[in-house]
């Protein structure tokens, strides 16, 4: 993986956090920037809580090459990531006025209208984050992207990106399925891993027909190396005594 992008994703909310929601999130922002050449490396889950929300920003964003948040840019009390935003960068929080005319396009009486410009609040400097559903954009400051929580917003955001953010390699996966326990294939297994350092292979248990088995997943962005573990992993089932199942690449 030597021309990898990586990726820091931190999903923001005391609701993730309590189990009243469940995050989707994650899912589709992994598998959409992994699609566009951008390793997700590390993600959290934290609070609304502004200390925590600034002390991490300002920890990954310097540790990564994209940091992308959800959550916490609505209009209640509790929705402080723009703001947080601006301390993490040393910077005044503004009213964006391409953002405030698009939320005025929606008359409402004037504490609603209050409410819902809370949503226009960015960091002073920010590029603003296009939303394809018309509601109010979301923005990025340097390497970080500030986007909604609500999963089909998020995604409309994130759609917005695709060709705009610098790529590397793409990482794909080529998975064996089998059989066998996990221990019985895990020595054999650690010996290609050291044969094969570029190359990440992990280990699924399943249950299915009554029998345990485990899928076998080689990911790496070289697809000619990945055939040649592909290769050594079915052989190393054989030898174990089981038949695998070649699964091909993804």
């Amino acid at each position: 993986m030597t021309n990898a992008v990586t990726a820091c994703v931190l999903i923001i909310g005391n609701e993730i956090l309590s189990g009243r929601t469940q995050d989707i999130n994650l899912n589709h922002l992994a598998t959409t920037l992994g699609d566009w050449g951008i390793q997700v490396r590390h993600a959290r889950t934290i609070p609304d809580v502004e200390d925590t929300i600034v002390a991490t920003v300002n920890e990954v964003r310097s540790e990564f090459d994209y940091v992308f948040t959800t959550g916490g840019i609505g209009p209640t009390h509790d929705d402080i990531t723009a703001v947080c935003i601006a301390k993490a960068f040393g910077v005044p929080i503004t009213q964006h006025p391409a953002i405030e005319e698009r939320i005025r396009q929606r008359p409402a009486p004037d504490d609603i209208m209050a409410s819902r410009l809370l949503m226009a609040r960015v960091p002073q400097g920010a590029q603003l984050i296009e939303n394809p559903t018309g509601g109010p954009q979301g923005f990025s400051m340097d390497n970080v992207y500030v986007m909604a929580g609500i999963p089909m917003v998020m995604q409309a955001m994130l759609s917005s990106l695709d060709g705009e953010l610098r790529t590397g390699d793409v990482v794909r996966s080529h998975s064996v399925r089998a059989f066998l326990g996990e221990s019985q294939i895990a020595a054999t297994l650690g010996e290609i891993q050291e044969r094969f350092p570029i190359v990440d292979i992990g280990s699924y248990p399943f249950f299915r027909e009554e029998r345990y088995g485990t899928t076998l997943v080689i990911r790496g962005a070289d697809t000619d190396v990945l055939a040649n573990v592909a290769a050594a992993v079915v052989q190393a089932v054989r030898e174990a005594g089981e038949e695998p199942e070649d699964l091909g690449l993804e």
